[in-house]
């Protein structure tokens, strides 16, 4: 099995029906990025044996993670708030290579455009979701790279205070997988 059938099975077995039926849909139409590497220049996310994961391994790992550790934040399988937790994760980089996909290089603004791809759609998530879990996924997605999110005040210094504790969950996954600390079942 690879790790985005790998995605989908975590997906489907932790998400609400509803969740899963709308990340479904959400799926089909976000670029497929999945095989491409999750640092087109070769200088990030390297693995211990030197690989760059693609974006398929990277969110799994974080998947991975999240879905076993989230009941920290007493959230449990099959509820909305992981519909709201797990989307955020399987939703950060889903613009990594642009809009289209069709970049060469990674967007340093990623970060932006899936969180106002999010925003874009509100109504639509809040159909599932209600406000406050709408804000913390959109939240989470735009905020996902930390201090380094392209949506930071320019010359504010960022102090996760000022943001949800699951959007700094969402940051910390996706560091411990980009150093290659996420141990999951995909053993090689």
């Amino acid at each position: 099995m690879n790790y985005k059938e790998k995605v989908n099975e975590l997906l489907e077995k932790s998400m609400t029906e509803r969740g899963f039926k709308l990340w479904s849909g959400i799926d089909k139409i976000l670029p497929d990025i999945w095989n491409k590497p999750t640092s087109s220049t070769g200088k990030y996310h390297k693995k211990l044996n030197g690989d760059v994961p693609d974006i398929a391994e990277h969110v799994y790992q974080m998947l991975f993670a999240a879905n076993s550790i989230m009941r920290m934040f007493d959230i449990m399988p099959k509820t909305p708030d992981a519909d709201k937790m797990l989307m955020a994760v399987a939703l950060h980089d889903s613009l990594k290579y642009g809009n289209l996909g069709t970049r060469k290089h990674t967007d340093k603004e990623h970060d932006r455009l899936a969180a106002d791809m999010i925003a874009s759609n509100q109504e639509t998530f809040k159909k599932l979701l209600n406000e406050e879990q709408y804000t913390i996924l959109e939240e989470a997605v735009r905020f996902h790279s930390g201090r380094w999110s392209t949506d930071v005040p320019k010359n504010e210094k960022f102090d996760w205070d000022n943001y949800k504790t699951e959007t700094f969950f969402v940051h910390m996954l996706d560091m411990l997988s980009t150093a290659d600390l996420i141990q999951t079942d995909m053993r090689e």
